[in-house]
């Protein structure tokens, strides 16, 4: 959508987010997120929880969309706003802070003041799914949300999976949103794949979960550089457009 004005692409997206907290495409997951927010977390027994799909968040005009698997059960689907109130996310938007995307280094609940540059958070799936694992068909029904977020973030210069079920999901939307082939690169932390001139580079993460991060198969510095490289991968020729 070339050319489309800041303000009519946070209309777009505005737009966009009310279809996505109305979704009930997936009735397993309309069960399980519900059925999360009534019986709630012992530590959280006294928080009214969102228990609806999560949108996604942040700036209209960024280089750089990130796509998570989908909302945690406690942690999103409590707070409402993607990556924020779970170890994950504490751990993420550290390294975005750090990587100086993000004006502060925590994501605790949607009013806690942050805020992304150059930055869009999304998932793969919208809905809190049981045990962290969505179904085929599930993944299926969401993708065109994430399908109409890359036509809106007309910016994006580079698309960042974070973990093998958002790298799956990113090669499935690449074809529709951009006429290209399909991403044959296998997934692995720092993977990166061509998709064409003009077009974002498509790279890859694990996914900052506590498996991963408590193991070190993913550690803060190896986020930080994946984070560093992707923005230095962008020229002068390719400066954010202005309307």
């Amino acid at each position: 959508m070339p050319g489309i004005s800041s303000a009519r692409m946070a209309d777009s997206l505005a737009a966009l987010r009310t279809e996505v907290v109305a979704c009930r495409r997936c009735p397993r997951l309309v069960r399980y997120r519900e059925e999360v927010a009534t019986v709630r977390k012992r530590e959280y027994r006294e928080v009214e929880y969102w228990g609806k799909p999560v949108p996604g968040f942040g700036d209209p005009n960024a280089r750089l969309v990130a796509v998570g698997l989908a909302p945690a059960a406690h942690g999103s689907n409590r707070t409402g706003r993607m990556f924020t109130g779970d170890r994950s996310a504490a751990f993420l938007v550290r390294a975005f802070h750090a990587a100086g995307f993000a004006n502060q280094p925590t994501s605790v609940r949607r009013a806690d003041g942050l805020r992304y540059t150059d930055l869009y958070l999304t998932a793969a799936v919208r809905c809190a799914p049981p045990g962290n694992r969505p179904s085929p068909e599930e993944s299926s029904r969401c993708r065109p949300y994430l399908d109409r977020e890359l036509r809106l973030l007309t910016n994006a210069r580079a698309i960042l999976g974070l973990g093998s079920i958002a790298w799956d999901a990113i090669r499935a939307a690449v074809p529709e949103v951009y006429g290209t082939d399909p991403i044959r690169t296998p997934f692995a932390h720092g993977a990166v794949a061509t998709i064409g001139p003009g077009r974002p580079l498509v790279w890859a993460s694990y996914h900052p979960s506590p498996q991963n991060t408590n193991t070190g198969k993913l550690t803060f510095p190896m986020l930080v550089g994946l984070l560093t490289r992707i923005r230095e991968s962008w020229t002068p020729a390719s400066p954010r457009r202005q309307s």
